[in-house]
Order: C-alpha cells, then sequence, then structure tokens
C-alpha cells in the first residue's frame, strides 16, 4: 500500500520515479485503453470523468468521479466551463489523486466538456502537490467544427499554463498518414497509438535501464516549469542501414513538419532502443541528424537495450517549443493587400519596441521602398510548394521576421 496515497497499491520502487497516469474524460480513456498498462509494470493508473457510465467501464483501477447534484451523473454536456467549475469545486479531491507521484502524465482529447475543462485543473492540482506535470492530449478534426476547435485551442492555452510540458496531437495531421479508404475506427486508433507512442518514449526515459541513462533529475531539470508546447514522432527501422532510415524518417515526419519542429526547439529529447546488436556508431549517426537541425536546442538523449525487438531500432523524439502560441500559423499572402498588412504589422512592432538612444536624439520610423507586383493572368495558378512552404510568398512573411 502506498503510505503517502492510498487509493494507490503499488509499493515505491527503490531508484525509480513514481509515474502516475491519469486519464480524462471519455477520449483520455481511450488514450489509456491504447496504452496497454501492462506495458508499464509500476506505474499508477487512475480515471477521471463527470460520466458515471464511462467512468464504470474504464480500465484504470482507480476511478475517480466528479459530481454534483446538477449533472446527476451524466457528464458535463460538452461544456468544458461547467466541467472546469467542478473541478475547481473539488480541487482538494484531484490534488489528492496526485499526492506521492513524481510525475503525473495526463491522458485527455481536447474540444469537449470533461477533457478540455478538467485537465488544465489537474495538471495545477499535480504541480502544487510536487510532481512534474507532463499532458498528452489530441486535438479535434477539422470537420468538428469550429465549437470544439475554439474549446481545445483554449484548453491548450490553459493547460501549457499548469503543466511542465504539453505533447499535442492536432489529429488534423493524421490524413497525412492515412488514406482515404481508413474507416473511423482505424483513424482514431492512428491517432491514439502515435499518442501512446509519446507516453512509452517518455516512459523509457525515465525508468528504463539503458546503456545511456537519462536520471529523473535531469528530466527534471530539463522540463520543469518550461510550460512548453511540444511536437513528438516515433519512428523505426530493420536492417543494416536502419540508423540511416530512421534518421530520414524523423527529418520527414508529419507530426514534426518535416524537420522544422526541431528547427524551432528549444529543448528535445531522444530515445533510442534496440536489440543487442544496438551499436555506438549508430546512436551516434541518428544523434548527428538530431543536432544538426536543432543546433541551438537543449538535448537529452537515452540509449536502452531491448532483447524483444532483435534486428529493429526505434527511436522516440520530443521537440520543446516554449513560446508556441496556440493556433499560430506562419502568415500566407493569399493577396498582396494582406502581404502589406502583415509588413504594416511588423513595423508597428518593431516601432513600439523600447530602445536605447542618446539624449536629444528623436526616433524616426522610416519607410521600406518596398512595390507590390500583382501576379496578373498567374493569380490562379498553383503556389510553388516544397515541404508545405509556400515560396511565392517573401522569405521575411514566411518566417514571420520583423523588418525594422
Amino acid at each position: 500500500m502506498n503510505a503517502e496515497n492510498p487509493l494507490f497499491e503499488i509499493p515505491e520502487a527503490a531508484g525509480r520515479p513514481r509515474v502516475r497516469i491519469i486519464a480524462v474524460g471519455n477520449a483520455g480513456d481511450a488514450l489509456l485503453g491504447a496504452l496497454g498498462p501492462a506495458e508499464f509494470a509500476g506505474a499508477e493508473f487512475a480515471a477521471i470523468n463527470t460520466d458515471a457510465a464511462a467512468l464504470a467501464a474504464s480500465v484504470a483501477p482507480v476511478k475517480i468521479h466528479l459530481e454534483n447534484k446538477l449533472f446527476r451523473g451524466l457528464g458535463s454536456g460538452g461544456d468544458p466551463d461547467r466541467a472546469r467549475a467542478l473541478a475547481e469545486e473539488q480541487f482538494a479531491t484531484l490534488k489528492s489523486a496526485c499526492a506521492g507521484a513524481n510525475v503525473v502524465f495526463i491522458l485527455a482529447g481536447l474540444g469537449g466538456g470533461a477533457g478540455s475543462g478538467i485537465s488544465p485543473v489537474l495538471a495545477r492540482a499535480a504541480h502544487e502537490a510536487g510532481a512534474l506535470v507532463l499532458a498528452f492530449v489530441t486535438l479535434p478534426f477539422e470537420c468538428e467544427g469550429n465549437r470544439r476547435e475554439a474549446q481545445a485551442h483554449a484548453a491548450l492555452e490553459q493547460l501549457k499554463a499548469a503543466a511542465d510540458g504539453v505533447i499535442s496531437l492536432p489529429s488534423q495531421k493524421i490524413f497525412k498518414l492515412i488514406d482515404e479508404n481508413s474507416t473511423l475506427v482505424e483513424t482514431f486508433q492512428v491517432t491514439g497509438g502515435f499518442l501512446s507512442e509519446g507516453v512509452r518514449g517518455v516512459w523509457s526515459l525515465l525508468t528504463r535501464p539503458g546503456l545511456i541513462q537519462v536520471h529523473f533529475g535531469d528530466l527534471c531539470a530539463l522540463l520543469r516549469d518550461r510550460h512548453a508546447e511540444n511536437a513528438f514522432a516515433f519512428v523505426e527501422a530493420s536492417g543494416p542501414g536502419r540508423a540511416r532510415e530512421v534518421a530520414e524518417k524523423i527529418l520527414n515526419h508529419p507530426l514534426l513538419d518535416e524537420g522544422r519542429a526541431l528547427a524551432e526547439s528549444d529543448a528535445v529529447l531522444v530515445s533510442l532502443t534496440a536489440g543487442k546488436d544496438l551499436t555506438m556508431a549508430e546512436i551516434n549517426r541518428v544523434m548527428e541528424q538530431v543536432k544538426r537541425q536543432c543546433a541551438h536546442a537543449q538535448i537529452v538523449m537515452g540509449a536502452a537495450v531491448d532483447a524483444g525487438l532483435k534486428e529493429k531500432l526505434c527511436v522516440t523524439v520530443i521537440a520543446a517549443k516554449t513560446n508556441a502560441p496556440v493556433g499560430s500559423v506562419t502568415p500566407r499572402a493569399e493577396s498582396h493587400p494582406a502581404a502589406t498588412a502583415t509588413v504594416q504589422a511588423h513595423r508597428e512592432t518593431a516601432a513600439a519596441r523600447p530602445r536605447a538612444r542618446r539624449a536629444g536624439n528623436k526616433a524616426v520610423q522610416g519607410q521600406l521602398p518596398l512595390t507590390i507586383i500583382s501576379r496578373g493572368r498567374f493569380d490562379k495558378s498553383e503556389p510553388t510548394l516544397h515541404r508545405g512552404e509556400d515560396l511565392d510568398i517573401p522569405t521575411f512573411i514566411r518566417r514571420g521576421i520583423a523588418l525594422n
């Protein structure tokens, strides 16, 4: 029995952090089922929900039902505000559920009621309980409507403010990984599978003895209070050229925006796992490619041997970007007036930025001699795309460079 928290019966393992995996809402519970709890020996599992029937069917051994008289056990009705108010009302219960854990993983789907409303409050409760808090969440497909999308983005901002790190999977990106004949069930299985790999990658870094070990203190120093939004990918390959193949898959992975997420990252976690034939040369080859893409990022790497993998090499990459505003997109010059407005916005931002200057000197805002040229008869032609970027858009606009 866990003396610090009687809800959980697993005794603390010497030299290993206590990891608690908590599913929130129906989508979070589905993600928990996709994990296969048997693979996470020593982890503690719990489910939190406002829907009594769904909670009863959860695979989690510990079930926490957030309820009041208004809900009548039927859930939050897809309203994050109602779920959030209920979570705040029972904040002590959430904090108690996190007591004694060194690391809390939160699994949720954002866009609905319970996941969007409870997850940020749970993250704050876990943080106050002293745990390192990592959230693994899915964002809705575009076809699910503007309301769910807006609720998901608002919840993601709140979750980023409360958790030490958030790994989010925009479901829309899954379309790059499936074909038009994939069924709805298969699509959600792919989504759950990818997020599960992110959980497994961090779990391996924390708990699996390796050739190159990542200590819990190192992970805390890297992630604690970073409040980052993360991108991740899981790749694998076999055969004599497996190191080169996984490196190429990482650099071209759609969930890493074909390598751009690495280039923009502040911190990167890399977990390599292979059979007993894993060589130092293979580790070095993979890490060289990763470092080349994120030269300015802090990198934490772990390498472990799993005899069951035989000839297979598996790599999990998590790239953290601290200042990643939710819903931000690279400016697109759909029309030249929009491009002009973007340039003007950069000018105004730069003009508003305080600068040290000598007394008596008055700052003068200059105008750049830019000439807007119409595309004429090519106005309706297809854009020139390279790795998802429209090369017809000026570089300073694509990269968001402020012009002073």
